[in-house]
């Protein structure tokens, strides 16, 4: 599923497995025009995180970052009403399956 926000730059929707986020976490990108390219060359793009409680936030994929991909998520609150603080993840891997995305994260970075 992809949305669209008023400066139509599509958001794409990502499932998460989990509650939250952590190292070796996953979440799978839903409706990219071309998994395999995205995949093999990631850019930028706006992503709506939907975890397995519920709870969903924005988020962005950066590709800027001399580390590599980057995943920025704000402040947020878990299903079962915990916070979670603003944070940047590295993303470990970027693999295509089917007709997704599916990132791996890595370390936790600075917000």
């Amino acid at each position: 599923m992809t949305e669209h926000h008023p400066d139509n730059a599509p958001t794409y929707v990502a499932l998460c497995s989990h509650t939250h986020l952590f190292p070796g976490a996953r979440c799978r990108l839903q409706g990219l025009p071309d998994p395999t390219a995205f995949a093999a060359a990631p850019q930028p793009i706006d992503i709506y995180l939907r975890f397995s409680d519920g709870a969903a936030t924005d988020a962005e994929l950066h590709t800027a970052a001399p580390t590599g991909p980057v995943l920025t998520v704000p402040a947020h609150t878990t299903g079962a009403g915990t916070p979670i603080d603003a944070r940047t993840w590295t993303v470990r891997a970027c693999t295509a399956t089917d007709e997704e995305v599916e990132l791996t994260l890595g370390t936790l970075g600075s917000p």
